[in-house]
């Protein structure tokens, strides 16, 4: 090119690079065709010279900035444009094409950001139609593809994996080399294809997928225009076979790889377009590099699904991302019909679908059931397209749209609500239910029925719900009877569901999405709907339901507390619920394999450890765990009868290996063990009751290896297990045979097998198969392992003892054992201490049993005798085993006299070093700061003392008369010696020290109980012991020295603190048995004259003030012990002090118990936890009968003395802790009911007790009670009430504190009948004058009380409660009503009679007044008829007093009957003309029984002639008889009249017993006066119902008034006329004169008088000024009208008071035309006002009544009013793209149910809120507010 023609196409391309600025794209070709005519140019030279300047361009325009703007964006696309026109322009020229793609088309995918790939598709489109219209496929072939590939295997790393070489594109020798293409220095070939710049995957996949989409296009648009023309077409469709292998293989790799390439594979049309290939390409073999492949559609959905499989095991989000591919793989995997292509490559193939797949719908299962919403939703999605169900949220099945406008029936047996939610959801068109004669008819209503309910738990309401559910789940199950294949013939899918898709695996997903819903309400629906279906019917079909629901979803809701709202009322641990779940498993497991049935009932009880269930929950667990095994355990029952059901069983000669057994009984063993953080005793007796059924039903205890059993014996709570215990009998029938089982072939060798461990167990564990020269060390915890594996063992040795199984094997062992165990040097070795371990196991276990069998055979009256005779052994064993152990006894001495020795040797070992574990630690109870032999010997000599201790004393037990003298001798030496030891001063020696005192609590538990008479002449024989005690009292020395040196050792400082800690629990202990010894002797009748075996009183005191300093800081273990010695203090001090020599005051003066109150107090509320035996302990300790009965100690100088000042901190205290006032209450009536003198100290204290109330129900208190026996025996101790049965019923409710002072009141009342009597004593006068006191205290509380006094409070308030209390203990106090006070007693009765009381007061009152009367005949005639005749009294009390007279007349004696029916009977006749209604039944109810009972010869008809006052009460008393309202009133009140006694009605038991279980309000019964007015007020109510029923009807129709129009026009005309004159200022004021004034005024109009015309002109003045006024009001008024919007609210269906007051208010600020109410009286309510804020007075208020809505709404929509409803329904239109009419009215729904079904029918639209939070609900007033807001905005937009 000469420089000429160079230099005019540099000025050529020039221009053109700055027109391509103002060119639009679609111009450019025309402009190019211009300069290229008018140039002369060829078109190949200037596209090189473009091509040349191209990437100067480039540079300068990335240099201008990264971010491309709209004219940057328009010149490369033009200029790209110039670049292909001029490229079509030069034909198929491939050299050409080549360098557009290295010079422009790389460089731009390279510079394009990935938001620009909009921009890189439009070139690349353009780009490919230059290759179509110049066939210049081989370049594509040989550049962008590889290169792309190339990109996308860099970004997986398939470089470095050497794996890039199988996507290398195959080149042939046709290509031509493009090596010699010149590359512009900016973007050279090798930088391109280098892996670290290789193309970002986004640019990657998006040209690849517009290369195949165009190639695709081309191929099926393009017709040869010759034959010539045919290689080339071949050639083409080939290049895109081997782009479609190439790129399924590389999205295979990508979708595997990372949720980036998943991402591009699959949202950037990759994949899609892929899938859309297929069917064009159905099949096909390609040759790469040599080899031959065939591809076909089915080869590439089989890689596709394995890629999902994949996927789905990785996680939730891979899971999403598997289910986007299946979702494009069921939209382009249709059937294709077979290729009409006659290449001879097509192969045909079998077809792959998904659908055949098992996997693919266990996945979808998963997928339904999954805890985020977004994959169920994609899951619903994937099944929908699979079973080709159209729809989308607001989807409708076939059976939910079947003929709406057909009438269908209402399924019987449906609640009121359920027709409700009928209407309403087949109003909506969704779950409209099909008739009970419906069924469904193919798999297509089958599933079209489960994504109905599936999407109506998913996203409808629960009224929508509760309509589909039960009839929808019904219909599935009947055709799941019909048809037991789910579906067929779906898109020519035969085969595949009737495997995998059994009818109650897919309703197991229903079932647990609605177990696990959000709403309670749909939980309890649907669990009750699956526990309701009959399963008898499905036979053998139950076992599809899948065992991971049950285990899974349904234990899940089984544990909803929302099932078992009955659980736990009354002591009731059961529900329904509960119920229905057992039985379902009964079942459900009777058609299990016999193989599956343990692991089943193993993974059940499993479900315990994988769950945390609530109380019902684990009882529920429990409960199905026993019903599931008794189904299996009957199912083995008649393996070996005939099967008879029709439903086929596996039988198996063996259910299950052993080892399945013994995991099972393990499991069980957890789930009791489970039960015990749950403290109440009769639930956890439910729980274990039901795990040991199951364990009888499937678990033979000879199969099981003894430890297994041992083990689950041992966890059953001890008290249900022991004698006497609920389980104890279940558990020995099942340890004796195989429960309900059929004895098996090997049943017997079995049961030898286990007697033959229970036997060997002693040997193998003393010896442990270890030799008999091993020595072994141990501590505390190797210690107390042993005893609980004995324990153990002789737990369950005497639960399986038989009369056929004796204990001869256990004798002879301790026979041949015994002696040789005890005489070896065992210094060290564990031989024998776990021989004395076994020994003492055994003699624990025997005490229990012989003192329950002596208890039974005391009380055998309340015990069952066949209990007492299989125990009946237990005498001969006993017999057997004191006889060994007596034999024993010396041999055992001997070597306790040696163990001991370390006790006062001094020299324990030369091995001073601490273990590890201890070392550093300051110790505890099980970490002695000893070293490991010395720790040995130590618990060896104190394992030899206990043994000591416990044999003797059990042996003293049997054995009477046997010689025990060495034994004692022994327990009084080591006494002697531990107490008289010296003190060390080394830590070593103090531990060894503390274990000697540990050992001394057993040795003083013997001396406790057999210290007198067998051992006291042993301490007197025994000089040398007492050499020192110089003439005093042995005990008193022996307990000076205990102390004394005890003290010594806590306060040396050797110890640690911990240990000197437990040292103190020790003191204490020790201290309680000691002071026992002289107690019991006391009990058991010693003589006091032998004063020297007793404590003197120095010692005495010293003890009590050693007590009294350590009380406020005791700790939690030694409390017990420590007040248990100070009552045992008291006792000896009490014995002491009835000797006339000593006085109590010298032993215990009032400062003593001043300080014994102060630590006692400090202790208590220091105490964290209100432990039931320790507050009975400090009470029975503290307030014992000793200084009760001491007036000193309750007052002293007009001041509180020191019980007095306890007792009111206590109860003060006691009202924050229910037990403490409970317990306190119990001990101190009963100690005031001992002493009636005390009672006037403690009137203010017995008032609170009377008026206390608090919670109703303790369930730890019950539990402490039932579990803990120091409760028992502390409370025991307690209960001095002389009423155990109300105690024992009352003790654990709020009523006990007032019980206990009626009781003690009412016993009370026993003295004062005794007063004037020749017993009169003291304590009468006292116990009257204290009665009579109360009495006056309470009845001047309730008239003068500030509370008390009160006449307006509710119903269940505090004051009424109080109110109550108050008048049940003066009703108790009644008869201590005397001459001198009923006075004073008749005017309080008077005051409060006539005051306003409840029904539930005034019955107590009227009581009262009754006694009163009744009590004191005079009184009847003086006061009570002058106030019958005062008929202006308040109704109320005159009805009261109504009562009380006739049933004064009624009660009273003979004597006095007669005068008292004159005086009160005329008095109430005129009473039954009263004209109010309540007090005029109440007297017709009480006249009639007056007549009825005292005239019941008074009768119409007789045939004598009566005097008229007898023909009136004749009458009179048939017509109360005889008439019908009349009869129907004393019907419902049957049996009160004639159950009531007044005198057992102030009676403790009359108050508290004869309570009504169902409203146990205070024990307050249903008064007369209650039932009477619930009578009347029932009866008014019908008759309102039937008025309102008339004026509903009136209203309806005078809104559907359809008369002509010149009627409607002139009833408008003359509505309209009214107002006007209402409001005109043409009105005339009415002036009323006098005929005095009416002269006058004559006169003065006909003179003229000035006066009168200037008050007429003033007159007339006032009406101009007052019309004006008018006129401009009603013109204010006319323009507000004219301004307000055209919408009215209807609000009928609302009825609270804070949502209709905002509604107003949101009216009154958009300026609604009206608001609708059902009541317009609800704007007098003071909340309204105060919400409202006066908007009620400028808004339109209307009343349209809920009746009367429909009337309304068809008015308002004849007059050209939209009706409106807010409210999701299927149809409903989001309210941002409804656009609202002008005229509209729109209707609010309820707070909960919404809009009603009938007013559905009458709205023209639905409208409702977009909502996109978890709640899906908004607040009626919000809901309208923000749909007025919208209908104001467009109505302001307009």
């Amino acid at each position: 090119m000469s420089e000429t023609e160079a230099g005019s196409m540099a000025s050529v391309v020039a221009a053109l690079s700055k027109s391509f600025y103002q060119v639009p794209p679609s111009a450019v070709p025309a402009m190019l065709d211009c300069i290229l005519v008018s140039t002369g140019l060829s078109p190949s030279s200037l596209f090189a010279s473009l091509l040349y300047d191209f990437p100067r361009i480039l540079k300068d325009i990335l240099n201008e900035g990264d971010n491309l703007d709209a004219d940057k964006r328009l010149h490369l696309v033009s200029m790209v444009g110039a670049f292909c026109h001029l490229l079509k322009k030069t034909g198929a020229d491939s050299d050409a094409v080549g360098s557009f793609v290295w010079r422009c088309f790389l460089p731009l995918a390279k510079v394009l950001q990935p938001l620009q790939h909009d921009l890189l598709n439009q070139i690349t489109e353009s780009f490919i139609d230059v290759v179509i219209e110049t066939c210049s496929w081989e370049v594509l072939e040989a550049t962008l593809v590889p290169i792309f590939l190339r990109s996308i295997g860099v970004s997986m790393g398939m470089l470095r994996n050497d794996d890039l070489g199988f996507y290398e594109w195959s080149n042939n020798s046709s290509k031509k080399d493009l090596s010699d293409v010149m590359i512009d220095p900016l973007m050279d070939k090798e930088l391109l294809l280098s892996s670290s710049n290789s193309f970002k995957l986004q640019t990657s996949c998006n040209v690849l997928s517009v290369i195949l989409e165009s190639s695709l296009q081309y191929i099926q648009t393009y017709t040869l225009p010759k034959p010539a023309k045919r290689e080339e077409s071949i050639a083409d469709k080939l290049f895109v076979k081997v782009l479609i292998w190439e790129l399924c293989n590389m999205i295979e790799r990508m979708l595997l790889h990372s949720p980036e390439h998943r991402s591009c594979a699959v949202g950037l049309l990759l994949l899609p377009i892929v899938l859309k290939a297929l069917p064009v390409n159905y099949s096909f073999e390609i040759s790469i590099r040599g080899q031959k492949h065939v591809f076909s559609r089915e080869y590439f959905f089989i890689k596709l699904w394995n890629c999902c499989r994949t996927l789905f095991s990785i996680g939730p989000l891979e899971r999403r991302e598997a289910y986007d591919i299946l979702s494009l793989y069921f939209s382009f995997s249709w059937s294709t019909e077979e290729c009409e292509d006659a290449d001879s490559d097509i192969i045909k193939t079998e077809e792959f679908g998904i659908r055949a797949e098992k996997e693919f719908w266990d996945e979808i299962k998963i997928g339904l059931v999954d805890k985020e919403s977004l994959v169920r939703k994609q899951s619903l999605h994937i099944l929908k397209m699979a079973l080709n169900i159209q729809g989308g949220n607001n989807s409708v099945s076939s059976i939910s749209k079947r003929n709406m406008s057909e009438n269908h029936s209402v399924p019987h047996g449906v609640t009121k609500r359920e027709k409700w939610a009928y209407k309403e959801a087949k109003s909506l068109g969704v779950g409209n239910l099909p008739m009970i004669d419906d069924l469904i008819i193919n798999s297509q209503q089958y599933w079209d029925a489960f994504v109905l309910l599936y999407e109506m738990l998913e996203e409808y309401g629960t009224h929508l719900v509760e309509a589909a559910w039960n009839h929808q789940v019904s219909l599935l199950l009947q055709f799941s009877g019909s048809y037991l294949n789910v579906g067929t013939n779906i898109n020519k899918v035969h085969t595949q569901f009737e495997i995998y898709s059994e009818t109650f695996d897919w309703l197991s997903i229903l079932w647990e999405r609605g177990l696990r819903h959000d709403n309670p309400q749909v939980r309890c629906l649907i669990m009750q709907s699956f526990l309701d279906i009959n399963w008898e019917n499905y036979g053998n079909y139950i076992k599809s339901v899948p065992e991971t629901f049950v285990l899974g979803p349904f234990m899940q809701g089984l544990n909803d507390p929302i099932h078992h709202k009955e659980f736990g009322v009354k002591g009731v641990y059961m529900s329904r619920v509960i119920q229905g779940a057992a039985q379902f498993l009964r079942y459900y497991v009777s058609f299990l394999a016999p193989r599956k049935c343990i692991a089943f009932l193993y993974n059940l009880a499993s479900t315990a450890k994988h769950q945390s269930f609530g109380r019902a929950g684990l009882l529920g667990l429990a409960e199905c765990i026993a019903s599931a095994a008794s189904g299996i355990g009957m199912l083995n029952h008649v393996r070996e009868e005939p099967c008879k059901g029709t439903f086929p069983v596996e039988f198996v000669s063996e259910m299950e290996n052993q080892t399945d057994k013994k995991e099972l009984l393990d499991i069980f063993r957890y789930v009791v063990q489970s039960s015990k953080q749950h403290f109440n005793p009769i639930y956890r007796l439910q729980v274990c009751g039901k795990i040991l059924e199951a364990s009888v039903y499937v678990v033979c205890p000879f199969d099981i290896p003894l430890e297994i059993l041992l083990l689950f014996i041992s966890a059953l709570p001890k008290e249900f297990t022991d004698y006497g215990g609920q389980l104890r009998m279940t558990v020995q029938r099942w340890l004796s045979g195989c429960g309900y089982k059929d004895a098996c072939a090997n049943c017997s060798k079995s049961e030898i097998k286990m007697w033959k461990s229970l036997y060997d167990f002693p040997q193998s564990f003393v010896s442990n198969n270890l030799s008999a020269n091993v020595s072994l060390t141990y501590d505390d915890e190797d210690l107390s392992a042993w005893e609980y594996e004995a324990n153990r063992w002789v737990k369950m040795l005497f639960l399986a003892i038989k009369l056929e199984h004796p204990l001869e094997p256990i004798f002879v062992f301790i026979q041949n054992n015994g002696t040789n165990i005890l005489k070896e040097n065992h210094d060290t070795r564990y031989v024998v201490v776990k021989f004395l371990i076994l020994v003492l196991s055994l003699v624990s276990e025997l005490q229990r049993a012989v003192e329950y069998v002596n208890k039974a055979r005391t009380y055998v009256e309340t015990t069952s005798p066949g209990v007492i005779d299989d125990l009946g052994f237990i005498d001969d064993i006993s017999e057997k085993l004191s006889a060994e152990f007596l034999y024993l006894l010396d041999d055992l001495i001997q070597f306790a006299k040696q163990s001991c020795s370390v006790f006062w040797s001094g020299v324990v070992t030369d091995d001073t070093a601490l273990p590890g574990a201890v070392k550093g630690k300051l110790g505890g109870p099980s970490q002695r700061r000893l070293s490991v032999s010395a720790t040995t010997a130590v618990l060896q000599a104190m394992m030899s003392v206990k043994a000591v201790s416990l044999i003797l004393l059990w042996c003293n037990q049997i054995k009477r008369d046997a010689q025990h003298n060495s034994a004692f001798t022994f327990i009084w030496q080591f006494f002697w010696r531990t107490t008289r030891s010296s003190l060390s001063c080394s830590e070593i020696g103090a531990e060894i020290s503390l274990a000697a005192y540990e050992a001394l609590v057993s040795v003083l538990r013997v001396l406790a109980s057999t210290y007198f008479a067998h051992s006291r002449y042993l301490v007197e024989e025994s000089e040398q012991l007492f050499s020192e005690t110089e003439g005093r009292p042995h005990l008193d020395y022996m307990c000076v020295s205990f102390i004394q040196n005890i003290n010594d050792l806590l306060g040396s400082g050797v110890l640690a603190r911990t240990r000197r800690a437990v040292l103190l629990d020790i003191k204490w202990l020790c201290l309680e048995y000691f002071l026992s010894i002289p107690s019991r002797a006391l009990r058991n009748g010693c003589n006091l004259e032998e004063n020297h075996t007793f404590i003197s009183e120095d010692t005495l005191k010293g003890i009590f003030g050693d007590l009294v300093e350590s009380l406020e800081n005791a700790g939690e273990s030694c409390v017990l012990p420590m007040l248990r010695s100070l009552r045992m203090l008291f006792e000896l001090v009490a014995k002491l002090t009835s000797n006339a020599a000593v006085s109590r005051c010298h032993l215990i003066d009032a400062q003593m118990m001043w300080n014994l109150v102060h630590s006692s107090w400090i202790l208590h509320i220091n105490c964290n936890k209100r432990r039931v035996a320790s507050i009975a302990a400090l009470l029975s300790s503290v307030l014992h009968p000793l200084v009760f009965n001491d007036e000193s100690m309750h007052k002293t100088d007009n001041a509180p003395g020191p019980l007095k000042w306890f007792i009111e901190n206590l109860l003060e205290e006691g009202t924050k802790s229910p037990r403490t006032i409970r317990l306190a209450a119990l001990h101190l009536t009963g100690l005031l009911l001992l002493n009636p003198r005390i009672i006037k100290f403690y009137l203010k204290e017995l008032k609170l007790l009377s008026l206390y109330g608090s919670v109703a129900f303790d369930e730890d208190f019950e539990a402490e009670l039932a579990d803990n026996n120091d409760a028992r025996l502390e409370v025991s101790i307690l209960a001095r009430s002389p009423d155990p049965e109300l105690t024992e019923a009352f003790i654990n409710t709020e009523l006990y504190a007032r019980v206990s002072v009626a009781v003690m009141f009412y016993k009370l009342a026993d003295f004062v009948r005794m007063v004037g009597s020749p017993n009169e004593d003291a304590n009468c006068i006292a116990a009257q004058e204290s009665g009579k006191s109360f009495l006056l205290e309470l009845l001047d509380s309730v008239v003068n009380d500030k509370d008390l006094a009160k006449e307006l409070y509710k119903k269940y308030s505090s004051i009424h409660r109080r109110k109550i209390r108050a008048w049940q203990i003066i009703c108790v106090l009644s008869p201590y009503v005397e001459h001198d006070i009923v006075g004073k007693v008749v005017e309080y009765m008077y005051i409060s009679l006539n005051r306003n009381n409840l029904p539930a007061v005034r019955q107590y009152l009227e009581t009262f007044a009754i006694n009163i009367y009744l009590k004191f005949p005079s009184l009847v005639k003086e006061q009570l008829v002058p106030i019958l005749r005062d008929y202006d009294m308040r109704q109320q009390a005159l009805s009261s007093y109504v009562f009380i007279a006739a049933n004064v007349i009624l009660n009273s004696s003979k004597v006095v009957q007669s005068s008292h029916l004159d005086d009160l009977f005329p008095p109430l006749v005129p009473l039954l003309t009263s004209h109010h209604h309540s007090l005029r039944g109440f007297t017709q109810l009480l006249t009639y029984q007056i007549l009825h009972k005292l005239f019941p010869w008074l009768n119409y008809g007789s045939s004598e002639i009566l005097p008229l006052e007898k023909k009136c009460f004749v009458d009179l008393k048939t017509y109360l008889a005889r008439n019908s309202d009349c009869a129907r009133l004393r019907t419902s009140m049957e049996g009160y009249l004639d159950a009531y006694d007044p005198n057992s009605c102030v009676t403790p038991a009359g108050i508290f017993v004869n309570r009504v279980e169902e409203d146990n309000f205070e024990c307050v019964p249903v008064s007369l006066m209650e039932q009477v007015l619930k009578f009347l007020n029932d009866a008014r109510e019908d008759l309102r119902c039937s008025m309102a029923k008339d004026v509903v009807t009136i209203k309806n129709e005078t809104l559907n008034f359809n008369g002509d129009k010149n009627c409607m026009e002139n009833l408008s005309g003359g509505i309209e006329g009214s107002m006007l004159t209402d409001v005109s200022s043409d009105f005339q004021k009415k002036v009323t004169s006098t005929k005095h004034d009416k002269g006058d005024n004559e006169v003065g109009f006909l003179y003229g008088n000035d006066e009168t015309y200037q008050k007429m002109a003033e007159i007339e003045r006032d009406d101009l000024l007052l019309d004006q006024l008018l006129q401009s009001r009603r013109s204010f008024l006319d323009r507000q009208k004219a301004s307000r919007q055209n919408f009215i609210l209807v609000a009928s269906l609302l009825d609270r008071v804070p949502n209709l007051a905002g509604l107003a208010r949101t009216c009154e600020v958009f300026r609604a035309s009206g608001l609708a109410i059902a009541d317009k009286k609800i704007i007098n309510d003071k909340q309204f006002q105060l919400i409202s804020v006066t908007a009620e007075k400028w808004v339109p208020m209307i009343e349209v009544p809920v009746d009367s809505i429909k009337a309304y709404l068809q008015k308002k929509k004849r007059e050209g009013f939209s009706i409106l409803g807010l409210e999701q329904t299927a149809n409903s239109v989001p309210l941002d793209r409804y656009i609202f009419p002008q005229k509209m009215v729109l209707v609010l729904g309820r707070e909960k149910e919404g809009i009603p079904v009938d007013v559905i029918h009458i709205l023209d639209a639905c409208i409702e809120i977009p909502q996109f939070g978890v709640v899906r609900s908004l607040n009626v007033h919000v809901s309208g507010a923000v749909a007025l807001w919208e209908y104001t905005r467009q109505q302001r937009s307009q």
